[in-house]
């Protein structure tokens, strides 16, 4: 038996069809291993060594595969042929030479660009072995990301509460969206005016024609500054004699584009389709690894992440006869097109993405796709087949106007436009076009036969205002198409990356449209000013240069890590050292003109709006950052940044509003914005008492708020009812972790937030049953490990998921396990020891505790005699050791500081 691994079950059941009985295909469902989330997992101090481990989910699929492979005549690793492909297949040998399950079984490794069966039949007698060199620029950009991402985002944490993660290509992608919006934020918009006659020829057809030359003058765009000036010209030209002076015709060919690469295929898609990246990635997968079609899954495009333009030359031959039999000889291009990318950094290993076979016409498999998946094959198709037909011919005609104004002044008027003389490629597919090529097509419309010494009747003269525009905003298709441009990562990773952008909440999408939110600028604001060369676009182009040449076998990738590690430990170190005073002035700085936004009256933007002495600045809090006064405590004004986005929306606009009285207490009931977003409260501010409030949550819109609404707010938590069985109250309420139900201790989750105010009794008492059936929602996170009952205290002792790692609770003590201590392994020894260190040090009464002295031990130089760790291995008692204190010293805990 041969066995074949592949990535997808799709793809698995299409292939054993076409191979036959003698193979078993299974599928590794992408990456079996990597590597894991926490310090170590590359050590640079052991020549940067990478740990792996499998994924909890791969382990069953890891098993299939070692347990087929015993035995097997051969094992043909068929992963995809990119290097994340090749990088599976490699992960997945490691591990079956780990389990000495390979005793005399041959190993191939083979490659395919379509899952057909000539594709499949044809890789099957051209296998090779695992290239590595290839494997090596996978195993040093994974190493490259750990290091940046486990390096940097923990500097983020501490110094920019509130930040998420930073990233090698993700941090300059950010960069790229936040430079964008502090071009458009600086942007000075100028009026400007253009004059335009409607004309008339002979047969009353008409002709537009824009002024361009004033008293022998070229005019440039911005010369008509004013209504006045536009009037005045206008009133000079309007019922003269407007003759045609000379008419210039050229004839000029429109090419066809090159078939897609990924990141082509993602801009089309989003401008036609409105796919977001990380959806055309989705349909392509699956028109790629196959559809049924009559009975037999088939794939119908090519491998769908590439940075190749280029079509092997049998599928070029089979476009060319597709062409002349859809449309004539005419059509077909008279020479084999060849195409080049432009992109920076490409290394067009593979073919563009095309259709598998091109006789299957997108009218004919439409029955057979889904909406999506149709449209995007039509797309491919026709992008394919247009790629080898004839250019299109076009005339294009300009023709020139003198008018004699009435002011004594000449005037040059020009029309353009253009005749498709022959259509070509145009016939069956035009690319999209953006909103910014309006400009073009407008002087692409059609002109009427035209001859020097005509003279043309007006029709009208109009005099338009206009105003200069900022840059616009990137979209996902003109971001990749942008980070394509610096050669800014891969194709693979385009999609991951702006995903992660919108997942960290760095990024919003309105209108299609990237506008950063102020999370995302405070975190680029931080890294351009102090790691400024990691989120340089040159920089980060410079790496992908070195991860091809590792992948063509030209560098060694650890010659690449020791180059990168030396100058970006260094970077952390410094920065490590800076007081969070030293980040938050120079973000002031840097983010003045954002966060900070000069009044309409001119005055200074940092006063304080309330007490009107302080400066306003970025402080940071446990939830992010804010903008607060200086006279704080006295003058208690915050608020969020300034909004990134346009204005409207829901936001609350002042900082205080009014919604009304309160018909119990009489007192008032406001609309507020604070550092963590709007909220409604109870009154005005008190020195003496606090005044109730409420977190508007999500699914409320501030700005549609009504009084009824937000007294609801104010009475959460309300009581549903009493338990039929217990009569004891079930609350609705919001909590730290969203809508909740609460019964004597125990927890329930809502769906949303109408469901605290509209629940009933009958269906809250189901939902807290089912929740008891699967264990009772904690107020924490996931129970990694229940170590039972404390021995001499009431409540479990368990250990369980935390933000910040893996930590030991019993009651209200919360205790973080130090590095290098698995949750599996700790023991209720180690637990408690942490328990009552955790207690000693927060001063809490505690029964029967140990004292944290009592834990003390002399500390070897390499850690090992740590009591935690000792005991984490072995449920017997580590007996305590005393040092005697030097001279004027305090005794002091050996526990590791996160246990403390």
């Amino acid at each position: 038996m041969n066995i074949v691994i592949v990535e997808s079950a799709a793809k698995a059941k299409t292939i054993n069809k076409y191979l036959g009985s003698d193979y078993k295909v299974i599928a590794s469902y992408g990456h079996v291993r990597d590597l894991p989330a926490k310090d170590g997992s590359v050590d640079p101090d052991k020549d940067f060594a990478m740990l792996w481990d499998v994924e909890g989910s791969s382990a069953k699929v890891v098993s299939e595969i070692t347990k087929a492979v015993k035995g097997a005549d051969k094992l043909i690793l068929a992963t995809d042929p990119d290097r994340e492909g090749e990088a599976i297949s490699w992960h997945l040998l490691q591990i079956l030479e780990e389990k000495r399950a390979l005793k005399g079984v041959k190993v191939e490794r083979v490659a395919f660009n379509a899952v057909t069966k000539q594709a499949i039949m044809e890789a099957m007698k051209n296998a090779r072995q695992i290239d590595g060199p290839l494997v090596d620029a996978y195993l040093a950009r994974r190493a490259l990301d750990y290091l940046v991402g486990f390096n940097l985002s923990p500097v983020l944490w501490r110094k920019l509460p509130g930040a998420k993660s930073a990233g090698r290509v993700q941090s300059v992608a950010l960069r790229l969206v936040c430079d964008r919006e502090t071009e458009i934020e600086a942007f000075k918009t100028d009026e400007y005016w253009t004059i335009e006659a409607l004309l008339a020829t002979a047969k009353n057809e008409d002709v537009r024609a824009r002024l361009t030359v004033i008293a022998g003058q070229n005019l440039k765009k911005l010369d008509i500054k004013d209504a006045a000036s536009a009037n005045a010209i206008k009133s000079a030209i309007q019922g003269q004699r407007f003759e045609i002076t000379s008419v210039d015709k050229k004839a000029m060919k429109r090419n066809p584009y090159a078939p897609f690469t990924t990141s082509t295929l993602q801009q089309e898609a989003s401008r036609k389709l409105g796919f977001s990246a990380k959806q055309t990635m989705q349909v392509a997968q699956r028109l790629y690894e196959g559809v049924d079609i009559g009975g037999e899954t088939t794939g119908l495009i090519t491998y769908m992440r590439t940075d190749g333009v280029q079509i092997v030359p049998e599928a070029v031959a089979e476009i060319r006869k597709v062409i002349e039999g859809e449309f004539s000889r005419r059509y077909v291009a008279p020479f084999v097109r060849e195409y080049k990318t432009k992109a920076k950094n490409a290394q067009e290993a593979h073919e563009a993405v095309r259709p598998t076979d091109p006789a299957r016409h997108p009218r004919a498999m439409a029955k057979y796709l889904q909406k999506d998946q149709a449209g995007l094959y039509d797309l491919v198709w026709k992008r394919a087949v247009a790629s080898q037909m004839a250019s299109a011919e076009l005339e294009q005609t300009a023709a020139e106007f003198d008018v004699k104004g009435r002011d004594g002044k000449k005037y040059g008027l020009r029309a353009t436009g253009s005749i498709v003389v022959f259509d070509g490629f145009m016939k069956l597919y035009e690319e999209g076009r953006d909103a910014a090529q309006a400009e073009e097509d407008e002087e692409s419309r059609r002109l009427p036969p035209l001859s020097a010494g005509d003279v043309l009747d007006e029709k009208n003269v109009e005099a338009k205002q206009h105003f200069t525009e900022p840059p616009p905003r990137f979209s996902e298709a003109t971001l990749v198409k942008r980070m394509e441009e610096l050669g800014i990562g891969r194709p693979s990773t385009y999609a991951s990356t702006l995903a992660v952008l919108q997942e960290r909440d760095y990024v919003e999408i309105d209108k299609k449209r990237l506008i950063p939110e102020d999370k995302g600028r405070l975190v680029t604001a931080f890294l351009q000013s102090f790691f400024a060369r990691y989120v340089e676009y040159d920089f980060t182009a410079g790496l992908e240069e070195k991860l091809d040449l590792i992948s063509d076998g030209k560098l060694a990738y650890k010659d690449v890590l020791r180059d990168f590690w030396c100058d970006f430990t260094a970077a952390v170190g410094e920065t490590k050292e800076l007081r969070v005073t030293q980040v938050l002035d120079a973000l002031n700085e840097v983010m003045g003109p954002h966060i900070f936004p000069v009044p309409a009256d001119g005055g200074d933007p940092r006063k304080c709006t309330t007490c009107g002495t302080g400066q306003l600045s970025l402080k940071t809090g446990r939830f992010g950052a804010f903008i607060g006064c200086s006279n704080y405590p006295d003058c208690r004004f915050t608020r969020q940044f300034k909004s990134s986005g346009e204005e409207g929306g829901d936001q609350v606009k002042a900082d205080k509003t009014v919604l009304g009285d309160d018909p119990k207490t009489g007192l008032p009931v406001l609309l507020r914005s604070g550092r963590f977003g709007p909220y409604v409260q109870l009154g005005e501010d008190s020195k003496d008492d606090k005044p109730k409030r409420s977190s508007i949550p999500k699914g409320f819109e501030a700005a549609t708020l009504d009084l009824e609404k937000a007294l609801t707010l104010l009475s959460l938590p309300r009581i549903v009812g009493l338990h039929p069985e217990t009569s004891i109250p079930i609350m609705a309420g919001f909590g730290k972790f969203g809508p909740f139900l609460e019964h004597d201790g125990k927890y329930g989750k809502l769906e949303g937030a109408e469901d605290v105010l509209n629940i009933g009794l009958n269906r809250a008492v189901s939902i807290l049953a089912d929740a008891k059936k699967g264990g009772a929602i904690k107020r924490g996170g996931e129970v990694l490990k229940d170590l039972g009952d404390h021995p001499s205290e009431k409540g479990k002792v368990e250990v369980l998921s935390g933000k910040y790692g893996a930590y030991v609770k019993h009651g209200k003590i919360n205790a973080t396990l130090p590095k290098g201590v698995e949750a599996a392994d700790l023991t209720m020894q180690a637990a408690l020891e942490l328990i009552a260190a955790k207690a000693g040090k927060d001063g809490k009464p505690g029964k029967g505790k140990a004292k944290p002295k009592a834990a003390a031990k002399e500390k070897s130089p390499n850690g090992k005699n740590s009591p935690v760790k000792a005991a984490a291995k072995s449920d017997k008692k580590v007996p305590a050791k005393k040092k005697a204190p030097t001279k004027g010293a305090k005794a002091k805990s050996n526990l590791p500081k996160a246990a403390e």
